[in-house]
């Protein structure tokens, strides 16, 4: 018998969030950690015949937009809105001469300065780090943005109504909330590391202002659009190939509390289920994650040792949503045939869609190279084998 769907996106993600089987899986596509680059866009609607101009989603990642059209095409259940950047910040891309090559240049609001070289164009990696050599007493000096800005929010309640009554579709913060990775941003990753053993107080002080900025940014997003989202993504990558990325001591003795006033934040403003993304195997910060009152984990990187698909819904299926995961996007989705990307999408499907508590994506964003044909075999599989009986 062929499935047939009998529930709107929004019903669909919303019973799925609440650990509910339904008519078949929530499908995801578009968000910061959740879609794809622009030369895997180009390759993709050039390969289905459509005729688009490509919208820049995040410089930095170099992700693209994607349409309505190819959101239809693999059935996505989820929209995406975000804040505005405050009025009289400046992001333009500036290009720049140095060392002999032409490079894209891009200040972000903490002072962060992001580069691109021409001759490469993939993505931006950090080129300055403002605060590499500042002390405790610097910081009260230093130009922090303000996350209560009125001008962020400008619009954005009209914005969210509008697609909460007039689309069907579940709807979704952009990711915000980075209260960790903004401090290394600013102070340096091998110098922020350092600080952690041999400075922790200088850690706890950037953390304690970067907790602040995200918590005046949640309180005023909040009061615009807490009542009509379904989903707040915030995250901080905390872990890698092999596990943690520092010390899980020093993550829960001064990051963690720092991260809870945010989520407790977001938990005092709306209903909305808040979404966790970090990298990596990050197995061992799991139960962290559910008793801060995360709903939803992501990206789900299958291909670290603790991560395995059946072990992850055994333990922990019942507690978290796992919203990614539904292939290796390492070695499979890039290198492997169509029928062996369909081959592995219905295998994890087949163990993460079982009572409720999945949304499918990729794990991570869909990269440049992946071939448009293994893009669309993934998401058909996905359709095809997350109905339920």
């Amino acid at each position: 018998m062929t499935p047939y769907e009998s529930l709107t996106s929004r019903e669909r993600a919303q019973r799925a969030l609440n650990h509910e089987e339904t008519d078949r899986i929530p499908i995801d596509l578009g968000g910061f950690q959740t879609g794809i680059h622009r030369a895997a866009y180009e390759d993709l609607i050039d390969h289905l015949g459509l005729e688009e101009e490509v919208a820049i989603l995040d410089p930095v990642q170099q992700l693209a937009v994607p349409s309505e059209t190819v959101l239809q095409r693999f059935h996505c259940d989820f929209r995406y809105i975000g804040a505005n950047a405050p009025k009289g910040f400046d992001g333009t891309i500036r290009q720049v001469e140095r060392d002999g090559r032409l490079w894209h240049d891009l200040q972000d609001e903490f002072g962060v300065v992001w580069s691109m070289p021409d001759d490469q164009g993939l993505y931006m990696d950090i080129t300055h780090h403002p605060l590499a050599e500042a002390t405790i007493a610097d910081l009260d000096d230093y130009p922090f943005p303000d996350g209560s800005d009125p001008t962020r929010f400008a619009g954005l309640r009209e914005r969210a109504l509008w697609m909460r009554e007039n689309t069907s579709y579940a709807l979704s913060s952009t990711i915000c909330g980075v209260t960790y990775e903004t401090c290394w941003y600013m102070r340096g990753l091998e110098r922020w590391f350092t600080d952690t053993i041999e400075n922790p107080a200088f850690c706890e002080a950037l953390l304690d202002r970067t907790s602040a900025y995200w918590v005046e940014w949640m309180t005023g997003f909040l009061s615009q659009v807490g009542d009509l989202l379904d989903v707040i993504m915030i995250g901080d990558d905390l872990a890698g190939q092999c596990g943690p990325l520092f010390s899980p001591r020093f993550y829960r003795q001064v990051v963690r509390p720092r991260q809870q006033q945010v989520i407790d934040t977001i938990l005092a403003h709306s209903k909305a289920k808040i979404w966790y993304h970090t990298c990596g195997d990050c197995s061992t910060y799991i139960p962290d994650f559910i008793e801060m009152g995360i709903d939803i984990l992501n990206p789900v990187q299958i291909s670290t040792p603790g991560m395995d698909p059946q072990q992850l819904k055994d333990q922990w299926g019942d507690e978290i949503v796992f919203w990614g995961g539904g292939i290796d996007s390492q070695h499979v989705l890039p290198f492997a045939t169509p029928e062996q990307v369909r081959e592995e999408v219905h295998k994890n499907v087949t163990i993460f869609k079982l009572g409720g508590g999945y949304v499918f994506n990729n794990v991570h964003n869909i990269q440049a190279g992946v071939p448009p044909e293994n893009v669309i075999a993934m998401y058909e599989a996905a359709y095809q084998y997350g109905f339920y009986e």
